[in-house]
């Protein structure tokens, strides 16, 4: 991103966004319309990386409008109306279309050409981002290093490690909150009794106005 770019500049060029489905990179081409979604104000602190758009979401235009909203909401521990306020809570997932449906109907992976070409500007654009929540494999992945987020379980487990480490912005990974991932959570019980109060703590903490 050059100097003179503003978020707004760049927001207006990834929401017209057309390469998967005109120019694809990795064929085959997004067999739908593009519909990026994402949500970000320079003044965010907090920063949602999750995966890709879901068929409600792609429906909705709304990030985390399903199931799996509902359940990222109560970890996190706040309301709707502050979840979707972008002054404060970035949503940025590794793709930003939903993809599209696999043989089994589950959600493909994020297309290939978008955290390339959108990751490194929306993020040079929010320079007050404090706290990245690496929602699944694909955002632990690219905040993290493929070698770290090989295996999910493992790295999540590491929670307390990855969040002291000082560096800006910090990173926290999490569990997909997917109905998928209702067995995992009943394995690891340590998430929703050790992980989710401080997630929680940390969220209120950027939350709180700045005097």
């Amino acid at each position: 991103m050059s100097e003179a770019e503003t978020l707004d500049e760049v927001l207006a060029e990834l929401r017209s966004c057309r390469i998967c489905r005109d120019a694809p990179l990795y064929p085959p081409p997004l067999p739908h319309q593009p519909r990026p979604v994402i949500q970000a104000s320079a003044t965010a602190r907090l920063c949602i990386a999750g995966q890709a758009p879901g068929t409600r979401v792609h429906a909705s235009g709304r990030p985390f409008s399903d199931p799996s909203g509902v359940r990222l909401r109560s970890w996190l521990g706040i309301e709707e109306a502050v979840f979707y306020d972008a002054a404060k809570v970035a949503i940025v997932p590794m793709g930003h279309c939903f993809p599209g449906l696999d043989a089994k109907g589950g959600d493909k992976p994020p297309r290939r050409e978008c955290a390339p070409t959108w990751r490194g500007r929306v993020f040079a654009a929010l320079p007050r981002i404090e706290l990245v929540l690496a929602i699944g494999r694909y955002a632990q992945g690219w905040h993290l290093g493929a070698k770290e987020a090989a295996n999910l379980s493992a790295t999540v487990a590491n929670w307390r490690e990855i969040l002291a480490r000082p560096v800006h912005p910090r990173v926290l990974p999490l569990p997909h909150p997917s109905w998928r991932n209702n067995a995992w959570l009943k394995r690891n019980p340590w998430f929703e009794g050790e992980l989710v109060p401080v997630l929680q703590a940390e969220v209120a903490r950027l939350l709180k106005p700045q005097v």
